[in-house]
């Protein structure tokens, strides 16, 4: 249980949940009515999907560990909750007893990710060695250069993905192009901050550490990985323009130039992000 607890008032938490379900509903607006419609996304949905949340998970208000709630609380009933007199509060001990190793794991991926430059060479070529000499691709819609100008691409280009989660999608044929050979186990030696799956990644992090993220950064996250997951669509070789979606021609140094432009303000947003998330394992741990 952390040392020194800020007391907040019913009426500043419940302001607070409020502006947050607020801002979660309009973030969330799109993903909902597509789902009441049965209707995907091929951008916007890998979020929910792939990171395996839902949006009435991402709209609850959590507090974060230094916080005590006065008055009924709703998160009494929640687990990792539990409450002091008037107070309800995160549970600490409970949650460190049942996640440590994950606090522990995460913390250490991040502080080694933020100790490291951003590498801004990679051009997005993840995406297109996914799909490299291969038919079956992962999503239902065309390649922008047909697939012979794909591979081609690909083959004109060096190939260094450092994140283990967008390698292991690589096509047989693009793994041996590949640099580097990331793996589960070398991740915290390879994670840089400059890598959008890694800035992506951040959402999953603040989603692991929950409820011990306050709700507001699991939002910022969400927000940047959807900035993000808009990038990287849009520099792969997939064609989303009925979609409204422009290309960014990473194959031509335009293309490039606006790829790295975008990939350093995402890591910069990333870098302010992942030092928050550094502080609530901190705050946990300590």
């Amino acid at each position: 249980m952390p040392d020194v607890l800020t007391d907040l008032p019913p009426q500043v938490w419940t302001a607070r949940s409020d502006e947050h379900a607020d801002r979660v509903d309009a973030l969330t607006a799109g993903a909902r009515a597509r789902r009441a419609a049965g209707v995907r996304h091929p951008v916007e949905d890998f979020l929910y999907e792939y990171y395996n949340t839902r949006p009435s998970l991402l709209r609850r208000w959590h507090p974060g560990p230094q916080v005590a709630l006065i008055g009924p609380a709703p998160h009494a009933a929640w687990r990792w909750y539990v409450t002091d007199g008037a107070a309800v509060r995160l549970d600490v001990e409970g949650f460190l007893a049942d996640r440590g190793d994950t606090v522990r794991f995460v913390r250490g991926l991040l502080a080694a990710t933020a100790s490291r430059p951003a590498f801004t060479g990679c051009f997005g070529l993840h995406e297109w060695a996914m799909v490299y000499r291969d038919d079956g691709h992962r999503h239902s819609l065309p390649l922008r250069l047909g697939q012979a100008g794909t591979d081609a691409v690909v083959e004109s280009h060096p190939v260094r993905c450092t994140h283990f989660d967008a390698f292991r999608f690589f096509t047989p044929a693009a793994v041996g192009l590949n640099r580097v050979r990331p793996t589960r186990a070398t991740q915290p030696e390879l994670e840089q901050p400059g890598c959008l799956h890694a800035t992506m990644d951040l959402y999953k992090w603040a989603l692991k550490l929950a409820p011990a993220t306050p709700a507001e950064l699991v939002a910022d996250c969400f927000e940047l990985a959807r900035d993000v997951r808009t990038l990287d669509m849009r520099a792969s070789p997939y064609d989303l323009s009925d979609h409204g979606y422009e290309p960014v021609a990473i194959e031509t140094p335009e293309g490039k130039a606006a790829y790295v432009t975008a990939q350093r303000e995402f890591s910069g947003r990333g870098a302010a992000l992942r030092q928050r998330l550094l502080v609530v394992c901190d705050q946990l741990l300590d």
